[in-house]
């Protein structure tokens, strides 16, 4: 049970997690890649993974309501397809793997990210069936071991002609239905415990707290240097648990 931990430790996950939820909300991204190397380090992969799933399809679900009609099924359906075929191979790596080396391996996966978003890197190929396939297996597998399957969808989404909504709408269908997916291969394989689920319940206030404060507060920051100020940060925090 959640219960069990210290005070303090779960003082400084509902920090993090509020945290995250406020860059997620101001961003439109990052909710996975700003908790999952802090929330690893303080609790171990096994419990961070299945509670930042918890936590990003608690708030990625209510929202397909406002954006179901902008998605694009061609282009994010066989992303979908792909990572919901892969993330039980996450999920046995999640399992298998050293958490040492699970831990390194996450903060590796968001340097790598922040760096190609920071340098505001896209795919330039065509978005094709096989294209999108290949980039979800990659993507579930990502996502079932380390909750971060989203960096590489956003990668190639951005490179495709769709308006900002629309490719948000897709976004936001792969994390919902990814994270679904990813929680239900972690309950099958009982990684998604009691303790798990009380622990991304007592969180989620937290996430979804910072996520509207950090929605309401969009209109004051500059949307461009708060991106880059906030990939640094993910870059200097996980360079430190790297190097743990």
């Amino acid at each position: 049970m959640a219960a069990s931990f210290a005070p303090e430790m779960l003082a400084v996950a509902f920090a993090i997690a509020t945290g995250a939820g406020a860059i997620r909300g101001i961003t439109g991204f990052g909710g996975a890649m700003v908790m999952t190397p802090p929330l690893a380090l303080l609790f171990g992969p096994l419990l961070a993974v299945p509670v930042v799933l918890l936590l990003e399809s608690v708030v990625a679900s209510p929202m397909l309501v406002q954006t179901r009609r902008q998605v694009r099924w061609r282009i994010v359906g066989p992303i979908l397809l792909g990572a919901c075929a892969t993330v039980p191979l996450g999920g046995h790596l999640l399992v298998s793997l050293d958490p040492q080396v699970l831990r390194r391996a996450i903060a590796a996966i968001v340097i790598a990210f922040s760096l190609l978003l920071l340098r505001g890197w896209r795919y330039s190929g065509a978005q094709r069936l096989g294209t999108g396939l290949g980039l979800g297996a990659v993507s579930g597998t990502m996502l079932g071991a380390t909750s971060i399957g989203g960096p590489p969808v956003i990668l190639y989404l951005l490179c495709g002609p769709d308006s900002i909504i629309t490719t948000r709408a897709n976004l936001t269908l792969f994390v919902a239905v990814a994270s679904l997916a990813g929680i239900v291969m972690l309950w099958g394989r009982g990684v998604l415990d009691a303790t798990a689920a009380w622990t991304g319940l007592l969180l989620a206030p937290g996430y979804y707290g910072g996520l509207i404060f950090g929605t309401r507060m969009l209109r004051h920051f500059d949307d461009t240097r708060f991106r880059r100020f906030t990939l640094l940060l993910l870059i200097a925090v996980s360079a430190g648990i790297l190097l743990a």
